[in-house]
């Protein structure tokens, strides 16, 4: 009996990765998270399988199936949305699955964040505009950032920042960010990313939180922030350039 993590994507049900859709598959027992997974996702078990939301569930009630599963012998596939390895909780799970016993895998999945760049048409990443992405989010009514991960302090790299969990307090990410970044900084917001309903915001940080409170954005929702999101005149890449040689492609004799 094993207990399979699985990174379900951002949403589009066709955004899974083939291993966790064969795992969903064949797992007589499904735990999914559905406030943030479609039911199209799950929609794969087996026709006798347990599917269970646990939007409404304790880590107590979950583990509570999880071990009633292993004490017969069947496999699990717990599904979260994006990619577990943000945000995604399963680091409490594991530990009380080590304290159990009970082994485990993980399948990655689709982050939401590659999800929102691919919808924007954008690269986070530009030659000597911004080299650096910096994943983070901020205290609404979660567990409290670090101390040294503070967004001003993130901020001072000017990196390319993607803020999770952190729609409803749009208003303390701006005025930590402008002074750094400037007002007319470009922002994306990504809401339900993938999904049918998607919406797709672009402003600065002086117009954006208009156009998220016109829009009615307070939850899924991610925040872009950097100059990447709205530069052109960049350099092209030195790894195509002719000059540029690598061991595939060997320095051109005259």
């Amino acid at each position: 009996m094993t207990v399979h993590f699985i990174g379900a994507g951002p949403g589009a049900p066709d955004l899974i990765t083939l291993r966790g859709l064969a795992l969903i598959r064949k797992c007589p027992v499904v735990l999914y998270a559905g406030s943030l997974v479609p039911k199209e996702v799950v929609a794969q078990a087996p026709k006798r399988a347990r599917v269970i939301d646990t939007a409404s569930l304790t880590l107590d009630d979950i583990i509570g199936e999880i071990e009633s599963a292993h004490g017969k012998g069947r496999d699990v596939a717990r599904v979260h949305s994006g990619d577990p390895s943000i945000y995604g909780a399963i680091a409490e799970q594991m530990r009380r699955l080590d304290a159990l016993g009970i082994p485990y895998d993980v399948t990655p999945g689709v982050p939401s964040f590659a999800a929102a760049a691919a919808a924007l048409g954008l690269e986070f990443t530009l030659p000597e505009i911004c080299q650096t992405v910096i994943l983070t989010r901020t205290s609404v009514r979660a567990s409290p950032m670090p101390k040294g991960e503070e967004l001003a302090k993130l901020g001072r790299s000017r990196a390319t920042i993607v803020l999770h969990l952190s729609i409803n307090n749009l208003a303390a990410v701006v005025r930590e960010l402008a002074p750094i970044y400037g007002a007319d900084c470009p922002v994306a917001v990504a809401w339900r990313v993938s999904w049918p309903d998607q919406k797709l915001l672009r402003g600065t940080l002086a117009t954006i939180r208009g156009q998220v409170k016109k829009a009615g954005l307070t939850r899924t929702a991610l925040i872009i922030v950097g100059h990447a999101l709205g530069a052109h005149g960049f350099p092209d890449s030195r790894l195509y350039a002719p000059d540029h040689s690598h061991v595939l492609r060997p320095r051109r004799r005259r």
